[in-house]
């Protein structure tokens, strides 16, 4: 997983266990506010990492066909002999 991933869920974990802690209720909700957004934002990073993953496959997908008719494009034009 990304290293972004892995940096907010971290924050995330590090505000709960504040928010767990926490004896004051503003100081809490203030920590629980602050995991509820580092959580967002690892499940934002999680989902690009994903959608870059599906992208990286297609585009070599299309690669590897650009290729194939290009191999097939010099086949056809090499003159028989």
């Amino acid at each position: 997983m990304s290293q972004n991933f892995e940096f907010y869920n971290t924050r995330a974990n590090e505000a709960a266990a504040e928010a767990a802690v926490a004896t004051l209720d503003n100081v809490r909700e203030r920590a629980l506010r602050s995991e509820t957004a580092w959580r967002e934002m690892a499940d934002r990073a999680k989902q690009m990492e994903q959608e870059r993953e599906v992208a990286r496959i297609e585009r070599e997908k299309r690669q590897a066909e650009t290729a194939e008719l290009a191999a097939a494009k010099e086949l056809e034009a090499v003159p028989a002999e």
